[in-house]
């Protein structure tokens, strides 16, 4: 957000305390002895409340995203939407170049193309904290709009870690594809495609009918004369 924000790139490692919590986590998680820390962070319990937080601090960032982008595009809502959406889910969005640094290309998981639930769902965040925040669409007061948004984004998290329900917008998504984006027109093409594929195969089947049994009654009376002869 700093390159899109034409701010230093090397400002995101100006706050040392988060540098060094983050760089103890890492270590515990990957270098820690008889694998400690990846056990007691894949435990259940500890799963659930870690998943917790972490989408809570995700509604701040998406908000603070908001926030600052109104202040440098202060009519830019694509913009704040943009920016909002980078910042709660900046890691599906770098994904692609830290495995290119890796050596593993994988075009198809860059989240432009094929977005995952939290890049959707913090467009979504993003798209209400805009409203919120410049026009009159929402009455309501904005801690009640951020809580309701972490509300959301804690039950749809714990209930893909529990339930296994990991993108509660893929109906949405077919809905509005096969309503504005040609899905209902593609399917009726393809079964009248079908249909009259079918049509014509019965009647090629007829004319080889047609065909072959003239030529069968033609053996078959040679074959009788010839025996009777």
């Amino acid at each position: 957000t700093n390159f899109l924000l034409g701010e230093p790139i090397l400002g995101a490692l100006k706050n040392n305390q988060q540098l060094l919590l983050a760089t103890a986590v890492w270590y515990v998680i990957f270098y820690s002895p008889f694998d400690i820390g990846y056990k007691i962070a894949k435990f259940l319990p500890i799963k659930v409340l870690l998943a917790a937080m972490k989408e809570v601090y995700r509604v701040k960032k998406i908000n603070d995203g908001v926030t600052h982008a109104a202040k440098v595009f202060p009519n830019g809502y694509l913009s704040m939407i943009l920016i909002g959406t980078i910042k709660g889910n900046g890691s599906g969005f770098l994904k692609i170049m830290e495995r290119l640094m890796r050596g593993v290309w994988t075009p198809t998981a860059v989240e432009v193309m094929q977005p995952t639930f939290p890049t959707k769902a913090s467009i979504a965040a993003a798209l209400i904290f805009v409203l919120d925040k410049k026009t009159d669409l929402i009455s309501a007061p904005h801690a009640l709009v951020y809580f309701g948004i972490c509300i959301f984004f804690v039950y749809f998290k714990l209930s893909s870690l529990l339930l296994g329900i990991h993108d509660p917008f893929v109906p949405f998504e077919n809905l509005f594809c096969a309503i504005f984006l040609g899905g209902i027109w593609d399917t009726l093409a393809q079964t009248l495609a079908g249909k009259k594929g079918a049509a014509a195969e019965k009647g090629a089947d007829a004319v080889k009918n047609v065909i072959t049994q003239p030529t069968l009654l033609l053996r078959w009376s040679f074959v009788s004369s010839w025996w009777v002869s």
